[in-house]
């Protein structure tokens, strides 16, 4: 995060001090809503999908419709406030839901994201003699560059490498660099770290390798609990789930070192819709997250509907007063297998509950009444274990899912699609086959 003008550097003050004091409990929390809210209200009109706005009130605020991502996917550009090659920086949404959303970002948009994620992850990057290594892809997505730009804010020293970029990167190059840098932060998809995990056990470099390691700070990806666990217990070191946005968005939520996702109030204005209407975010409510990003500067939004059901809870042991949320995924989301609509969190809280799993791929048939879950094994495990493992899965499936698999399989090895990370990071497209005849493995 490169800052060229006075006016960038006070930007990014101004913006370093409301995140901060945001962060815990404030009566002026509603005048400071109110202005931000006029500011955004402003750029807004300057759109051609809010070109029909009248004059700012919270009042006129809380009667606008939710703007439905939908239809931001549908005329991305009526939503720019600047024309595309106007941005800084030019990038585009992954495309896993639909076609990818072109997204171009002033100085001003990347100093507001950089600075409200460097301030939420402080107290555990800043203060540590921390050195982060990136694994994650920087072409068209925002996602390493704002790690990069969060470590420079902070003065961590960092290495940026992608392992599935052709002829730059790859395992082999990352494990030199590694024996040079010693990484104790990694910045990794949950996925690429599953098979680096693979590639280290099957060398045997896992355990000197993650000597330095003390934080996995999981991105790009859904990550649950039970893979974080896995994770952690493999590199004997703290796995988090470390983030939680999209590229139109921004950053919604940072985590805190109890590994909770805070909602980061000090750069969005963030509702619940609910099936009585859109409410104020707060602790104990469940919906809809509903954001205004409060510094979008190519693209403001306002009210944006991120179509993802959340659940918000209070109290978190480490300070910030500000809701965790837990986010469970859109209402439309998943894949119906055998009659049951399945989600990637709920299908991987079981796949990953036992600790020994390198990754899986489901193979459907065309007709939909037959599936076969495929695991990849861990190098170490003993195969005698595995028909007990079977059953375990196939009981866990069936209280939590609600089917059966017609066959699950221990394997040595899986495409390298269901790893890849960022590069193809849609569950459906990764993690699912269909087949047009059913044959065992």
């Amino acid at each position: 995060m490169k800052i060229n003008s006075r006016s960038g550097l006070d930007f990014m003050e101004r913006i370093q001090q409301e995140v901060t004091a945001r962060r815990r409990a404030s009566r002026s929390d509603e005048a400071y809503y109110t202005s931000k809210l006029d500011e955004v209200w402003h750029r807004a009109r300057h759109t051609s999908a809010y070109a029909s706005l009248g004059a700012f009130s919270m009042r006129a605020f809380r009667d606008l419709p939710a703007t439905s991502k939908d239809d931001l996917k549908a005329r991305p550009l009526d939503y720019l406030r600047v024309p595309v090659g106007a941005g800084l920086k030019y990038y585009q949404t992954t495309g896993t839901t639909g076609v990818p959303t072109p997204t171009p970002r002033t100085d001003r948009d990347m100093i507001a994201n950089t600075v409200s994620v460097a301030e939420a992850w402080r107290t555990m990057l800043a203060d540590g003699g921390h050195r982060a290594l990136i694994l994650l892809p920087s072409d068209i997505v925002p996602v390493a560059d704002l790690m990069v730009g969060v470590c420079e804010f902070l003065g961590v020293p960092h290495a940026k490498a992608y392992p599935y970029t052709t002829g730059i990167s790859d395992w082999d190059r990352i494990i030199q660099l590694w024996e040079v840098f010693r990484p104790t932060v990694l910045f990794v998809a949950p996925g690429v770290l599953l098979e680096f995990s693979q590639v280290l056990k099957r060398r045997g470099l896992l355990a000197r390798m993650r000597e330095s390691v003390e934080l996995l700070m999981l991105l790009g990806e859904v990550s649950t609990p039970e893979l974080r666990a896995m994770a952690g217990q493999w590199w004997d070191a703290r796995a988090y789930d470390a983030s939680y946005g999209s590229t139109e968005s921004g950053t919604l939520a940072a985590c805190c070192a109890q590994d909770r996702l805070h909602l980061l109030r000090g750069a969005n204005y963030c509702e619940i819709a609910e099936e009585s209407g859109i409410v104020p975010a707060e602790a104990g409510r469940e919906g809809r997250l509903v954001v205004t990003p409060l510094n979008n500067d190519a693209r403001p939004l306002l009210r944006l509907d991120m179509g993802d059901e959340v659940s918000l809870s209070g109290g978190c042991p480490c300070g910030d007063d500000a809701p965790v949320v837990t986010v469970h995924g859109r209402g439309t989301d998943g894949t119906e297998i055998k009659g049951s609509r399945v989600r990637t969190r709920d299908l991987e809280s079981v796949v990953y509950a036992n600790r020994d799993v390198m990754g899986y791929l489901i193979e459907l048939a065309e007709d939909g009444t037959w599936a076969r879950l495929l695991l990849e094994r861990d190098p170490g495990t003993d195969r005698d274990t595995e028909p007990a493992k079977n059953d375990l899965i196939q009981r866990r499936t069936g209280e939590r899912l609600g089917f059966r698999w017609d066959e699950v399989r221990f394997v040595n090895r899986l495409p390298a699609t269901t790893k890849s990370g960022g590069s193809q990071k849609s569950w459906k497209r990764s993690n699912f086959r269909v087949v047009s005849e059913v044959v065992p493995v």
